[in-house]
């Protein structure tokens, strides 16, 4: 007996909201602040920064000296 051959299912496109595409880039950005930022992006107000995010990256166990 012969296998007959179904046409498999299409399926839609997910579309993601512009909302969520938003939040991926800020969460992008702040885990960027959090882990990397050394002063070269934010000069100006960098001290405050640096001193919020310095003792959290040692807490998580990134090497940032």
């Amino acid at each position: 007996m012969a296998a007959i051959a179904l046409p498999s299912p299409t399926t839609a496109p997910i579309r993601v909201p512009a909302a969520a595409w938003a939040a991926v880039v800020v969460g992008f950005v702040v885990i960027y602040l959090m882990l990397q930022e050394n002063g070269a992006l934010l000069a100006g107000s960098w001290e405050t920064l640096h001193e919020l995010f310095h003792d959290g990256r040692h807490a998580l166990g990134v090497p940032c000296h």
